[in-house]
Protein backbone atom coordinates (compact mmCIF):
# COMPACT_ATOMS: atom_id res chain seq x y z
CA UNK A 1 0.00 0.00 0.00
CA UNK A 2 1.82 3.44 -0.90
CA UNK A 3 2.50 5.31 1.86
CA UNK A 4 0.32 8.00 3.19
CA UNK A 5 0.08 11.38 1.10
CA UNK A 6 1.36 15.32 3.07
CA UNK A 7 -1.78 16.37 5.37
CA UNK A 8 -3.48 18.47 2.73
CA UNK A 9 -4.37 22.25 3.98
CA UNK A 10 -8.03 22.89 4.67
CA UNK A 11 -7.60 25.93 3.82
CA UNK A 12 -5.70 25.54 0.74
CA UNK A 13 -7.00 26.92 -2.88
CA UNK A 14 -6.55 25.80 -5.93
CA UNK A 15 -5.98 22.11 -4.96
CA UNK A 16 -6.91 20.14 -8.57
CA UNK A 17 -9.54 17.40 -7.81
CA UNK A 18 -7.33 14.66 -9.71
CA UNK A 19 -4.79 15.60 -7.19
CA UNK A 20 -6.76 14.54 -4.01
CA UNK A 21 -6.45 11.32 -2.09
CA UNK A 22 -9.88 10.22 -0.69
CA UNK A 23 -11.12 8.05 2.13
CA UNK A 24 -14.27 6.71 1.52
CA UNK A 25 -15.81 5.17 5.16
CA UNK A 26 -18.30 3.44 6.20
CA UNK A 27 -19.03 2.44 9.73
CA UNK A 28 -21.64 -0.06 11.21
CA UNK A 29 -22.64 0.39 14.97
CA UNK A 30 -24.55 -0.85 18.02
CA UNK A 31 -26.36 2.46 17.89
CA UNK A 32 -27.08 6.18 16.72
CA UNK A 33 -24.74 7.78 19.92
CA UNK A 34 -21.06 8.50 19.16
CA UNK A 35 -21.19 8.92 22.76
CA UNK A 36 -22.84 5.78 24.39
CA UNK A 37 -23.03 3.07 21.35
CA UNK A 38 -20.08 1.76 19.99
CA UNK A 39 -18.08 0.71 16.29
CA UNK A 40 -18.69 -2.41 15.37
CA UNK A 41 -17.26 -2.92 11.43
CA UNK A 42 -15.35 -0.10 9.63
CA UNK A 43 -14.55 -0.18 5.71
CA UNK A 44 -12.86 2.09 3.95
CA UNK A 45 -12.10 2.69 0.59
CA UNK A 46 -8.83 4.94 -1.03
CA UNK A 47 -9.31 6.81 -3.95
CA UNK A 48 -7.16 9.22 -6.13
CA UNK A 49 -7.58 10.35 -9.59
CA UNK A 50 -10.57 8.08 -10.54
CA UNK A 51 -8.25 5.01 -9.30
CA UNK A 52 -8.76 2.37 -6.29
CA UNK A 53 -5.50 2.59 -4.18
CA UNK A 54 -6.14 0.82 -1.15
CA UNK A 55 -8.61 -0.57 1.35
CA UNK A 56 -9.26 -1.58 4.94
CA UNK A 57 -12.07 -3.61 6.08
CA UNK A 58 -12.26 -5.15 9.74
CA UNK A 59 -14.90 -5.81 12.21
CA UNK A 60 -14.42 -4.22 15.60
CA UNK A 61 -15.42 -6.29 18.79
CA UNK A 62 -17.08 -3.75 20.63
CA UNK A 63 -17.06 -5.76 24.00
CA UNK A 64 -20.91 -5.73 24.55
CA UNK A 65 -23.77 -7.04 22.49
CA UNK A 66 -25.52 -6.00 19.17
CA UNK A 67 -29.37 -4.81 20.09
CA UNK A 68 -32.08 -7.00 17.96
CA UNK A 69 -32.69 -3.92 15.54
CA UNK A 70 -29.26 -3.32 14.70
CA UNK A 71 -28.83 -6.75 13.81
CA UNK A 72 -31.71 -7.37 11.89
CA UNK A 73 -30.40 -4.36 9.49
CA UNK A 74 -27.14 -4.82 9.23
CA UNK A 75 -26.31 -8.70 9.60
CA UNK A 76 -23.82 -8.56 12.21
CA UNK A 77 -24.61 -10.66 15.08
CA UNK A 78 -22.61 -11.01 18.68
CA UNK A 79 -21.21 -14.20 17.90
CA UNK A 80 -19.71 -12.66 14.45
CA UNK A 81 -17.67 -9.50 16.48
CA UNK A 82 -17.08 -11.95 19.21
CA UNK A 83 -13.09 -12.23 19.10
CA UNK A 84 -12.37 -9.35 16.35
CA UNK A 85 -9.90 -6.71 17.10
CA UNK A 86 -11.11 -4.35 19.57
CA UNK A 87 -11.05 -0.47 18.35
CA UNK A 88 -7.89 0.54 20.65
CA UNK A 89 -6.30 -2.12 17.78
CA UNK A 90 -7.73 -0.50 15.16
CA UNK A 91 -7.95 2.75 15.19
CA UNK A 92 -3.80 3.70 14.67
CA UNK A 93 -4.19 1.76 11.43
CA UNK A 94 -7.53 3.31 10.55
CA UNK A 95 -6.04 6.78 11.64
CA UNK A 96 -2.52 6.58 9.45
CA UNK A 97 -5.26 4.98 6.50
CA UNK A 98 -6.83 8.21 6.85
CA UNK A 99 -3.30 10.36 6.91
CA UNK A 100 -3.47 12.93 4.36
CA UNK A 101 -6.45 12.20 2.74
CA UNK A 102 -9.94 14.04 2.51
CA UNK A 103 -12.67 11.64 4.76
CA UNK A 104 -15.76 11.03 2.36
CA UNK A 105 -18.84 9.28 3.83
CA UNK A 106 -22.53 9.23 3.15
CA UNK A 107 -24.15 11.15 5.83
CA UNK A 108 -20.75 12.06 7.34
CA UNK A 109 -21.67 13.88 10.48
CA UNK A 110 -22.35 10.70 11.57
CA UNK A 111 -19.07 8.95 10.81
CA UNK A 112 -16.98 11.67 11.55
CA UNK A 113 -18.67 11.74 15.05
CA UNK A 114 -18.31 8.60 16.18
CA UNK A 115 -14.37 8.66 14.71
CA UNK A 116 -13.90 11.77 16.65
CA UNK A 117 -15.46 10.33 20.29
CA UNK A 118 -13.06 7.01 19.47
CA UNK A 119 -10.13 9.30 19.28
CA UNK A 120 -10.81 10.98 22.43
CA UNK A 121 -12.54 7.35 24.64
CA UNK A 122 -8.42 6.16 23.25
CA UNK A 123 -6.17 9.28 24.11
CA UNK A 124 -5.56 9.81 20.11
CA UNK A 125 -5.39 13.55 18.42
CA UNK A 126 -7.96 13.82 16.14
CA UNK A 127 -6.27 14.86 12.92
CA UNK A 128 -9.10 16.68 11.28
CA UNK A 129 -9.28 16.05 7.99
CA UNK A 130 -11.22 17.90 5.54
CA UNK A 131 -14.52 15.78 5.49
CA UNK A 132 -16.77 15.13 2.00
CA UNK A 133 -20.60 14.20 2.82
CA UNK A 134 -21.62 12.73 -0.35
CA UNK A 135 -25.39 13.19 0.85
CA UNK A 136 -24.97 17.02 1.13
CA UNK A 137 -23.19 16.88 -2.27
CA UNK A 138 -26.06 15.21 -3.76
CA UNK A 139 -28.80 17.93 -2.52
CA UNK A 140 -26.19 20.28 -3.67
CA UNK A 141 -25.48 18.90 -7.50
CA UNK A 142 -28.66 16.61 -7.91
CA UNK A 143 -32.22 18.48 -8.17
CA UNK A 144 -35.26 17.26 -6.26
CA UNK A 145 -36.84 15.84 -9.43
CA UNK A 146 -34.18 13.93 -10.49
CA UNK A 147 -33.28 12.82 -6.74
CA UNK A 148 -36.49 12.94 -4.44
CA UNK A 149 -34.44 10.92 -2.01
CA UNK A 150 -30.57 10.99 -1.44
CA UNK A 151 -30.24 7.79 0.72
CA UNK A 152 -27.21 5.79 -0.62
CA UNK A 153 -29.49 3.14 -1.64
CA UNK A 154 -31.53 5.66 -3.75
CA UNK A 155 -28.43 7.06 -5.37
CA UNK A 156 -27.06 3.92 -6.29
CA UNK A 157 -30.05 2.58 -8.11
CA UNK A 158 -30.11 6.33 -9.99
CA UNK A 159 -26.25 5.84 -11.15
CA UNK A 160 -26.79 2.10 -11.15
CA UNK A 161 -23.79 1.40 -8.97
CA UNK A 162 -22.18 -2.28 -9.33
CA UNK A 163 -21.81 -2.56 -5.74
CA UNK A 164 -25.03 -2.38 -4.41
CA UNK A 165 -25.31 -0.94 -0.43
CA UNK A 166 -26.26 -3.67 2.11
CA UNK A 167 -25.40 -2.00 5.15
CA UNK A 168 -21.97 -3.92 5.42
CA UNK A 169 -19.18 -1.49 5.79
CA UNK A 170 -17.27 -2.70 2.75
CA UNK A 171 -19.65 -2.66 0.35
CA UNK A 172 -21.55 0.69 1.30
CA UNK A 173 -18.29 2.15 1.28
CA UNK A 174 -17.94 0.86 -1.88
CA UNK A 175 -20.86 1.78 -3.42
CA UNK A 176 -19.88 5.45 -2.25
CA UNK A 177 -17.26 5.49 -4.24
CA UNK A 178 -19.14 4.67 -7.44
CA UNK A 179 -21.68 7.48 -6.53
CA UNK A 180 -18.86 10.03 -5.17
CA UNK A 181 -17.58 9.81 -8.91
CA UNK A 182 -20.76 10.20 -10.54
CA UNK A 183 -21.19 13.18 -8.24
CA UNK A 184 -18.00 14.64 -9.26
CA UNK A 185 -18.86 14.23 -13.06
CA UNK A 186 -21.34 16.49 -12.67
CA UNK A 187 -19.65 19.40 -10.41
CA UNK A 188 -17.41 19.64 -13.36
CA UNK A 189 -20.13 21.09 -15.44
CA UNK A 190 -20.77 23.48 -12.78
CA UNK A 191 -17.11 24.83 -12.91
CA UNK A 192 -15.99 22.72 -9.46
CA UNK A 193 -12.54 21.92 -10.37
CA UNK A 194 -10.51 22.39 -6.80
CA UNK A 195 -10.80 20.95 -3.48
CA UNK A 196 -11.71 23.72 -2.00
CA UNK A 197 -14.67 24.43 -4.14
CA UNK A 198 -15.84 20.99 -3.85
CA UNK A 199 -16.01 21.52 0.02
CA UNK A 200 -18.02 24.65 -0.26
CA UNK A 201 -20.49 23.16 -2.59
CA UNK A 202 -21.13 20.32 -0.29
CA UNK A 203 -21.73 23.06 2.86
CA UNK A 204 -24.05 25.15 0.88
CA UNK A 205 -27.48 25.49 2.78
CA UNK A 206 -30.89 25.15 1.05
CA UNK A 207 -31.64 28.27 1.97
CA UNK A 208 -28.36 29.84 0.47
CA UNK A 209 -27.88 27.56 -2.23
CA UNK A 210 -26.95 29.61 -5.43
CA UNK A 211 -29.46 28.63 -8.13
CA UNK A 212 -28.42 26.00 -10.93
CA UNK A 213 -27.90 28.90 -13.28
CA UNK A 214 -25.71 30.75 -11.15
CA UNK A 215 -23.63 27.23 -10.74
CA UNK A 216 -23.31 27.42 -14.33
CA UNK A 217 -21.65 30.49 -13.80
CA UNK A 218 -18.50 29.22 -11.42
CA UNK A 219 -16.73 28.86 -15.08
CA UNK A 220 -16.47 32.36 -15.30
CA UNK A 221 -13.91 32.37 -12.42
CA UNK A 222 -12.00 29.52 -15.18
CA UNK A 223 -8.40 30.73 -15.48
CA UNK A 224 -8.34 33.63 -12.71
CA UNK A 225 -4.96 34.28 -11.64
CA UNK A 226 -4.29 33.88 -7.86
CA UNK A 227 -2.28 37.17 -7.69
CA UNK A 228 -3.46 40.52 -6.11
CA UNK A 229 -6.01 42.97 -8.53
CA UNK A 230 -8.98 43.94 -9.66
CA UNK A 231 -11.93 41.91 -11.13
CA UNK A 232 -14.57 43.16 -13.39
CA UNK A 233 -17.98 41.32 -13.52
CA UNK A 234 -19.45 42.34 -17.10
CA UNK A 235 -22.99 41.94 -18.48
CA UNK A 236 -24.55 41.05 -21.72
CA UNK A 237 -23.51 44.35 -23.59
CA UNK A 238 -19.85 44.10 -22.01
CA UNK A 239 -21.14 46.95 -19.63
CA UNK A 240 -19.41 46.77 -16.21
CA UNK A 241 -21.54 45.63 -13.65
CA UNK A 242 -19.24 45.84 -10.79
CA UNK A 243 -15.56 45.92 -9.87
CA UNK A 244 -13.90 44.81 -6.96
CA UNK A 245 -10.07 44.10 -5.45
CA UNK A 246 -8.53 41.08 -3.72
CA UNK A 247 -4.97 40.41 -3.03
CA UNK A 248 -5.83 36.84 -4.41
CA UNK A 249 -8.08 37.15 -7.63
CA UNK A 250 -8.83 33.69 -7.94
CA UNK A 251 -9.89 33.05 -3.84
CA UNK A 252 -12.27 36.51 -4.56
CA UNK A 253 -14.27 36.03 -7.51
CA UNK A 254 -14.66 32.08 -6.91
CA UNK A 255 -15.84 32.99 -3.73
CA UNK A 256 -19.01 34.76 -5.53
CA UNK A 257 -20.93 31.23 -6.80
CA UNK A 258 -20.50 29.91 -3.45
CA UNK A 259 -22.93 30.09 -0.26
CA UNK A 260 -20.75 32.36 1.27
CA UNK A 261 -21.77 35.45 -1.11
CA UNK A 262 -25.26 36.07 0.58
CA UNK A 263 -25.51 39.52 -0.53
CA UNK A 264 -28.77 39.85 -2.84
CA UNK A 265 -27.57 42.47 -4.76
CA UNK A 266 -24.42 40.85 -5.58
CA UNK A 267 -26.02 37.39 -5.74
CA UNK A 268 -28.44 38.93 -8.67
CA UNK A 269 -25.48 40.93 -9.69
CA UNK A 270 -23.33 37.16 -10.69
CA UNK A 271 -26.55 36.26 -12.12
CA UNK A 272 -26.32 38.91 -14.97
CA UNK A 273 -22.88 38.64 -15.56
CA UNK A 274 -21.46 37.05 -18.90
CA UNK A 275 -17.43 37.53 -18.11
CA UNK A 276 -14.79 38.16 -15.51
CA UNK A 277 -12.19 40.47 -16.71
CA UNK A 278 -8.89 41.06 -14.37
CA UNK A 279 -6.19 43.33 -13.68
CA UNK A 280 -2.91 42.03 -12.30
CA UNK A 281 -1.69 44.37 -10.01
CA UNK A 282 2.19 44.30 -8.39
CA UNK A 283 0.65 44.89 -4.76
CA UNK A 284 -2.36 45.50 -2.78
CA UNK A 285 -1.94 49.27 -3.39
CA UNK A 286 -1.90 49.69 -7.05
CA UNK A 287 -5.11 46.95 -6.93
CA UNK A 288 -7.22 49.60 -4.48
CA UNK A 289 -6.06 52.57 -6.61
CA UNK A 290 -7.02 51.12 -9.80
CA UNK A 291 -10.20 50.03 -8.08
CA UNK A 292 -11.52 53.30 -7.31
CA UNK A 293 -10.58 54.84 -10.89
CA UNK A 294 -12.31 51.86 -12.90
CA UNK A 295 -15.15 52.35 -10.59
CA UNK A 296 -14.88 56.31 -11.02
CA UNK A 297 -14.54 55.56 -15.00
CA UNK A 298 -17.70 52.97 -15.51
CA UNK A 299 -20.09 53.95 -13.03
CA UNK A 300 -20.93 49.79 -12.31
CA UNK A 301 -24.70 49.89 -11.39
CA UNK A 302 -23.64 47.62 -8.45
CA UNK A 303 -21.24 49.54 -6.59
CA UNK A 304 -22.19 51.78 -4.11
CA UNK A 305 -18.99 53.15 -2.45
CA UNK A 306 -16.09 55.19 -4.38
CA UNK A 307 -18.57 55.82 -7.47
CA UNK A 308 -18.26 59.84 -7.24
CA UNK A 309 -14.47 60.35 -6.34
CA UNK A 310 -14.19 63.90 -6.55
CA UNK A 311 -17.70 64.39 -4.58
CA UNK A 312 -17.61 66.09 -1.72
CA UNK A 313 -18.23 69.59 0.08
CA UNK A 314 -15.34 71.90 0.74
CA UNK A 315 -15.75 75.59 2.64
CA UNK A 316 -14.04 78.08 0.67
CA UNK A 317 -14.32 82.23 0.80
CA UNK A 318 -15.99 83.63 -2.15
CA UNK A 319 -14.24 85.73 -4.64
CA UNK A 320 -15.60 89.30 -4.06
CA UNK A 321 -14.33 92.81 -2.14
CA UNK A 322 -15.67 90.96 1.11
CA UNK A 323 -15.66 87.22 1.32
CA UNK A 324 -17.70 85.24 2.93
CA UNK A 325 -17.99 81.82 3.80
CA UNK A 326 -19.78 79.54 0.94
CA UNK A 327 -20.69 75.71 0.75
CA UNK A 328 -19.15 73.78 -2.28
CA UNK A 329 -18.78 71.01 -4.04
CA UNK A 330 -15.83 72.09 -6.57
CA UNK A 331 -12.70 72.40 -4.63
CA UNK A 332 -10.60 75.95 -4.99
CA UNK A 333 -7.63 77.01 -3.87
CA UNK A 334 -7.91 77.62 -0.41
CA UNK A 335 -10.85 75.69 0.72
CA UNK A 336 -11.61 73.26 3.75
CA UNK A 337 -12.55 70.04 2.77
CA UNK A 338 -13.84 67.64 2.27
CA UNK A 339 -16.81 67.23 4.40
CA UNK A 340 -18.89 64.26 3.68
CA UNK A 341 -22.09 66.17 3.98
CA UNK A 342 -23.43 69.48 3.59
CA UNK A 343 -24.55 69.45 7.00
CA UNK A 344 -21.31 68.39 8.32
CA UNK A 345 -19.64 71.48 5.79
CA UNK A 346 -22.65 74.10 7.23
CA UNK A 347 -21.41 73.26 11.18
CA UNK A 348 -18.02 73.86 10.29
CA UNK A 349 -18.91 77.20 8.89
CA UNK A 350 -20.50 77.79 11.78
CA UNK A 351 -17.66 77.19 14.18
CA UNK A 352 -15.14 79.07 12.25
CA UNK A 353 -17.78 81.93 12.20
CA UNK A 354 -17.66 82.02 16.16
CA UNK A 355 -13.85 83.12 16.25
CA UNK A 356 -12.77 84.42 12.81
CA UNK A 357 -14.62 88.15 12.39
CA UNK A 358 -16.13 87.14 8.30
CA UNK A 359 -19.80 88.73 7.78
CA UNK A 360 -22.11 85.79 8.00
CA UNK A 361 -24.77 87.41 5.55
CA UNK A 362 -24.79 86.25 1.84
CA UNK A 363 -26.04 89.39 0.15
CA UNK A 364 -22.61 90.66 -2.28
CA UNK A 365 -21.23 94.36 -0.82
CA UNK A 366 -19.09 96.83 -3.59
CA UNK A 367 -15.61 97.53 -2.26
CA UNK A 368 -16.85 101.39 -2.25
CA UNK A 369 -19.76 103.11 -1.72
CA UNK A 370 -22.08 100.21 0.21
CA UNK A 371 -25.44 102.20 2.15
CA UNK A 372 -27.80 99.44 3.26
CA UNK A 373 -28.44 99.62 6.91
CA UNK A 374 -26.73 97.45 9.33
CA UNK A 375 -28.36 94.68 10.27
CA UNK A 376 -28.44 93.21 14.10
CA UNK A 377 -25.60 91.55 14.39
CA UNK A 378 -23.65 94.74 14.21
CA UNK A 379 -25.52 95.55 17.19
CA UNK A 380 -23.75 92.23 19.06
CA UNK A 381 -20.67 93.47 17.79
CA UNK A 382 -20.41 90.02 15.83
CA UNK A 383 -19.97 92.19 12.26
CA UNK A 384 -18.61 95.27 11.41
CA UNK A 385 -21.28 95.50 8.77
CA UNK A 386 -19.37 96.40 5.64
CA UNK A 387 -23.07 95.99 3.97
CA UNK A 388 -23.41 99.61 5.56
CA UNK A 389 -20.33 101.25 4.28
CA UNK A 390 -18.44 101.14 8.01
CA UNK A 391 -15.76 99.06 6.98
CA UNK A 392 -13.39 98.84 3.97
CA UNK A 393 -11.84 96.05 2.28
CA UNK A 394 -8.54 96.76 3.93
CA UNK A 395 -9.88 96.42 6.85
CA UNK A 396 -11.40 93.43 6.63
CA UNK A 397 -8.57 91.74 5.04
CA UNK A 398 -7.03 90.41 8.44
CA UNK A 399 -10.05 88.46 8.88
CA UNK A 400 -9.43 86.87 5.39
CA UNK A 401 -5.65 86.14 6.39
CA UNK A 402 -6.93 84.69 9.61
CA UNK A 403 -9.08 82.26 8.03
CA UNK A 404 -5.94 81.34 5.61
CA UNK A 405 -3.65 81.18 8.32
CA UNK A 406 -6.39 78.76 9.85
CA UNK A 407 -6.69 76.62 7.01
CA UNK A 408 -3.31 76.53 6.09
CA UNK A 409 -1.81 75.48 9.40
CA UNK A 410 0.30 78.45 9.74
CA UNK A 411 -1.39 80.02 13.23
CA UNK A 412 -3.46 78.04 15.28
CA UNK A 413 -4.61 81.08 17.36
CA UNK A 414 -8.16 80.87 16.19
CA UNK A 415 -8.01 76.81 18.02
CA UNK A 416 -6.30 78.46 20.67
CA UNK A 417 -9.14 80.71 21.75
CA UNK A 418 -12.01 78.36 20.72
CA UNK A 419 -10.74 75.98 23.89
CA UNK A 420 -10.47 79.02 26.05
CA UNK A 421 -14.18 79.62 25.12
CA UNK A 422 -14.68 75.17 26.20
CA UNK A 423 -12.69 76.31 29.50
CA UNK A 424 -14.43 79.53 30.99
CA UNK A 425 -18.10 77.84 29.81
CA UNK A 426 -17.13 75.24 32.04
CA UNK A 427 -15.47 77.14 34.98
CA UNK A 428 -18.77 79.21 34.88
CA UNK A 429 -20.72 75.78 35.38
CA UNK A 430 -22.55 75.86 31.88
CA UNK A 431 -22.03 72.29 31.44
CA UNK A 432 -24.34 72.07 28.15
CA UNK A 433 -23.04 74.94 26.31
CA UNK A 434 -19.46 74.20 27.42
CA UNK A 435 -20.07 70.47 25.69
CA UNK A 436 -21.40 71.82 22.43
CA UNK A 437 -18.52 74.31 22.36
CA UNK A 438 -16.83 71.17 22.69
CA UNK A 439 -17.89 69.07 20.56
CA UNK A 440 -17.60 72.08 17.74
CA UNK A 441 -14.37 72.44 18.01
CA UNK A 442 -13.33 68.42 18.38
CA UNK A 443 -15.33 68.39 14.88
CA UNK A 444 -13.49 71.32 13.51
CA UNK A 445 -9.71 70.12 14.46
CA UNK A 446 -10.61 66.37 12.83
CA UNK A 447 -11.63 68.46 9.39
CA UNK A 448 -9.16 70.81 9.43
CA UNK A 449 -6.58 67.75 10.81
CA UNK A 450 -7.66 65.78 7.40
CA UNK A 451 -7.70 68.41 5.37
CA UNK A 452 -3.86 69.97 6.15
CA UNK A 453 -2.37 66.18 5.72
CA UNK A 454 -4.05 65.26 2.63
CA UNK A 455 -2.99 68.50 1.04
CA UNK A 456 0.27 68.60 2.35
CA UNK A 457 0.60 65.50 0.56
CA UNK A 458 -0.65 66.67 -2.73
CA UNK A 459 1.55 69.35 -2.82
CA UNK A 460 4.55 67.34 -3.36
CA UNK A 461 5.47 66.71 -7.35
CA UNK A 462 6.89 62.66 -6.34
CA UNK A 463 7.41 60.91 -3.42
CA UNK A 464 8.92 56.97 -3.52
CA UNK A 465 8.32 55.00 -0.55
CA UNK A 466 8.37 50.98 -0.05
CA UNK A 467 6.44 48.65 2.36
CA UNK A 468 8.09 45.41 3.73
CA UNK A 469 6.20 42.53 1.75
CA UNK A 470 6.34 40.19 4.60
CA UNK A 471 8.18 37.40 2.66
CA UNK A 472 11.83 39.03 2.37
CA UNK A 473 11.04 41.78 -0.61
CA UNK A 474 9.63 45.30 -0.71
CA UNK A 475 5.78 46.62 -2.31
CA UNK A 476 7.23 50.30 -4.05
CA UNK A 477 5.06 52.78 -5.16
CA UNK A 478 5.67 56.81 -7.14
CA UNK A 479 3.51 59.03 -6.02
CA UNK A 480 3.16 62.25 -7.79
CA UNK A 481 0.57 65.23 -6.97
CA UNK A 482 -2.09 63.14 -4.42
CA UNK A 483 -1.59 60.62 -7.52
CA UNK A 484 -0.14 56.85 -7.52
CA UNK A 485 2.12 57.16 -10.82
CA UNK A 486 3.79 53.57 -10.74
CA UNK A 487 3.82 50.67 -8.74
CA UNK A 488 6.54 47.71 -8.51
CA UNK A 489 7.72 45.13 -6.39
CA UNK A 490 11.48 44.14 -5.27
CA UNK A 491 11.16 40.37 -4.47
CA UNK A 492 13.44 38.57 -2.16
CA UNK A 493 16.99 39.19 -2.99
CA UNK A 494 16.55 41.70 -5.42
CA UNK A 495 18.29 45.28 -4.82
CA UNK A 496 15.30 47.34 -4.21
CA UNK A 497 16.92 50.61 -5.89
CA UNK A 498 17.28 49.64 -9.58
CA UNK A 499 14.22 48.86 -9.25
CA UNK A 500 12.91 51.77 -7.74
CA UNK A 501 15.42 54.03 -10.49
CA UNK A 502 13.32 52.10 -13.02
CA UNK A 503 9.98 53.29 -11.72
CA UNK A 504 10.88 56.66 -10.89
CA UNK A 505 11.95 57.18 -15.10
CA UNK A 506 8.72 54.45 -16.24
CA UNK A 507 5.89 56.62 -13.66
CA UNK A 508 3.12 58.46 -15.12
CA UNK A 509 3.35 61.71 -15.80
CA UNK A 510 0.99 64.01 -13.62
CA UNK A 511 0.10 68.04 -13.88
CA UNK A 512 -1.20 69.66 -10.68
CA UNK A 513 -4.82 70.78 -11.15
CA UNK A 514 -6.62 72.71 -9.14
CA UNK A 515 -7.68 72.97 -5.54
CA UNK A 516 -6.31 72.04 -2.15
CA UNK A 517 -5.73 68.10 -3.52
CA UNK A 518 -4.19 69.51 -6.59
CA UNK A 519 -6.95 67.93 -8.37
CA UNK A 520 -6.50 64.57 -7.17
CA UNK A 521 -9.43 62.13 -6.23
CA UNK A 522 -10.21 62.56 -2.29
CA UNK A 523 -10.39 58.81 -1.81
CA UNK A 524 -7.04 58.11 -3.74
CA UNK A 525 -4.66 60.79 -1.78
CA UNK A 526 -6.84 59.26 1.42
CA UNK A 527 -5.61 55.25 0.25
CA UNK A 528 -2.22 56.60 -0.46
CA UNK A 529 -1.73 58.85 2.71
CA UNK A 530 -2.95 55.19 5.06
CA UNK A 531 -0.89 53.51 3.31
CA UNK A 532 2.58 55.57 3.58
CA UNK A 533 1.84 56.03 7.42
CA UNK A 534 0.95 52.45 8.36
CA UNK A 535 2.50 48.90 8.06
CA UNK A 536 6.10 50.12 8.28
CA UNK A 537 6.59 51.84 4.88
CA UNK A 538 9.76 53.37 4.55
CA UNK A 539 9.99 57.45 2.82
CA UNK A 540 12.96 56.94 -0.08
CA UNK A 541 12.41 59.97 -1.46
CA UNK A 542 10.73 62.86 -1.62
CA UNK A 543 10.46 66.04 -3.74
CA UNK A 544 10.88 68.52 -1.68
CA UNK A 545 10.72 67.25 2.19
CA UNK A 546 7.37 65.91 3.03
CA UNK A 547 6.30 68.15 6.36
CA UNK A 548 3.22 68.69 7.97
CA UNK A 549 2.53 72.42 9.19
CA UNK A 550 4.21 73.01 12.30
CA UNK A 551 0.97 74.96 13.51
CA UNK A 552 -1.49 72.91 11.70
CA UNK A 553 -4.55 70.94 13.24
CA UNK A 554 -2.76 67.81 14.12
CA UNK A 555 -1.17 69.16 17.36
CA UNK A 556 -4.50 69.22 18.55
CA UNK A 557 -5.49 65.82 17.77
CA UNK A 558 -5.20 64.94 21.37
CA UNK A 559 -7.51 67.39 22.81
CA UNK A 560 -10.20 65.82 20.29
CA UNK A 561 -9.66 62.06 20.96
CA UNK A 562 -10.05 63.24 25.13
CA UNK A 563 -13.43 64.88 24.28
CA UNK A 564 -16.24 62.75 24.66
CA UNK A 565 -17.15 60.18 21.98
CA UNK A 566 -18.73 62.85 18.76
CA UNK A 567 -20.74 61.92 15.51
CA UNK A 568 -17.81 63.39 13.10
CA UNK A 569 -18.34 63.34 9.35
CA UNK A 570 -14.48 61.74 8.53
CA UNK A 571 -15.71 60.46 4.64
Amino acid sequence: MPGPSPQLSFDELGTPLREVTFVVLDLETTGGSARNDAITEIGAVKVRGGERIGELATLVDPGTGVPPGIVALTGITTAMITGAPRLSAVLPTLLEFLSGAVLVAHNAPFDAGFLRAACERHGRAWPRPPVLCTARLARAVLSPDEAPSVRLGALAQLFGTTTKPTHRALADARATVEVLHHLLERVGNLGVQSLEELLGLARESAQHRPTQQQRKKRVLAAGVPAAPGVYLFRGARDEVLYVGTSGDLQRRVRSYFTSGERRRRVRDMVALAERVDTVVCAHALEAAVRELRLIAAHQPRYNRRSRRPHRGWWVTPTQEAFPRLSVITTPRDGALGPFGSRRAAAAAVDTVLDVVPLRPCTQRIPARGASAAPCALHELGRCSAPCAGLQSPEEYAPAVQALHDLVGGHDDAALRTLAARVDALAGRERFEAAARARDQLAALIVGLERAQRLATLAALPEVVAARPDGRGGWEIAVLRFGRLAAAGVARRGVAPMPVIDALRLGAQTVLAGPGPLEGAPVEEVQLLHRWLTTGGTRLVHAEPAWAEPARGAARWSRWAERARPIEVDVD
